[in-house]
């Protein structure tokens, strides 16, 4: 075991032992003070890097810069600790307070530790995610992504009839929820293929005309994907999309694409577009 995943081992198991029964607001607190403090003791300096600039913050954010390893191993700990004595909602209780804290690591572990009762989801837990979504408690690519590929994808793989109510987030005026309306059909279109692919298509379609970077990055990324499943199913949508497809997406689209076919595809589609019916999505 490492360095970094003893030390967050030990961080979840203080003061828990005998813990059972409910999580209660004292406890919940408790245990979000221990994960703080433990985030804190193993915070370093940011040097040459810009974080807010980096994830494109929207919100106040604080960075402690503990690193990905140290965040993912305390949030498998505490379920580790706490498989057995905790509900799917006890641990959505407590993960609420963790993403609604403004520190990027704090949110990080919480999300870690959700995903860790993948096995307990159900298509109640999806009004809560739209709500950190919507309520800017997700800010940042990162953080939204995270959600949407531990928490929205696996809950979409078990609960497909949901593919269709997060499709249809890709007209919300929140730009998180909007780019989640995309990364989070990244896996079950793939996994799933069906009316998933289908979705995925549509939400692309949808989000052309989307203004910010963030959302053309999001669609490439979901098209790119998307063409594991059939790869001349993209390449046909792509031709026909032709200009009306941001170029920004486009790149991102090709990039599993030889180099002689992204280069024919670059210059196909700098042409006039079939117009195609924007689906209702």
């Amino acid at each position: 075991m490492s360095g970094n995943t003893s030390r967050a081992g030990q961080a979840a198991r203080a003061g828990s032992a005998g813990r059972a029964g409910t999580l209660g607001p004292s406890e919940r607190d408790a245990i979000v003070a221990r994960v703080i403090a433990a985030l804190e003791a193993h915070a370093r300096p940011i040097e040459g890097l810009d974080p807010d600039r980096y994830f494109r913050t929207s919100t106040k954010t604080t960075f402690l810069n503990t690193g990905t390893p140290f965040m993912r191993a305390l949030g498998k700990a505490l379920a580790r600790e706490h498989r057995a004595d905790w509900s799917l909602a006890d641990v959505v209780g407590l993960v609420d307070v963790l993403v609604r804290d403004t520190r990027f690591d704090v949110k990080s572990v919480g999300i870690e530790l959700l995903a860790c009762f993948q096995r307990q989801f159900t298509p109640a837990l999806l009004p809560t995610v739209k709500r950190w979504l919507a309520g800017d408690h997700c800010a940042n690519w990162a953080t939204t992504d995270a959600l949407c590929g531990y928490v929205i994808g696996p809950l979409l793989l078990t609960h497909p009839e949901l593919v269709s109510v997060v499709a249809s987030w890709c007209t919300h005026r929140n730009m998180w929820v909007r780019r989640a309306s995309a990364v989070a059909l990244i896996k079950p279109a793939v996994t799933a293929r069906g009316h998933a692919l289908d979705a995925a298509y549509e939400v692309a379609t949808s989000l052309r005309r989307d203004g910010h970077d963030l959302i053309h990055k999001a669609v490439g990324w979901l098209l790119r994907e998307a063409g594991k499943a059939d790869s001349t199913r993209l390449e046909q949508y792509l031709r026909e999309g032709g200009d009306a497809i941001p170029r920004t997406t486009l790149r991102y689209a090709i990039e599993r694409f030889s180099p002689e076919q992204r280069r024919e595809l670059l210059e196909a589609t700098r042409g006039t577009p079939r117009r195609l019916r924007a689906p209702t999505c």
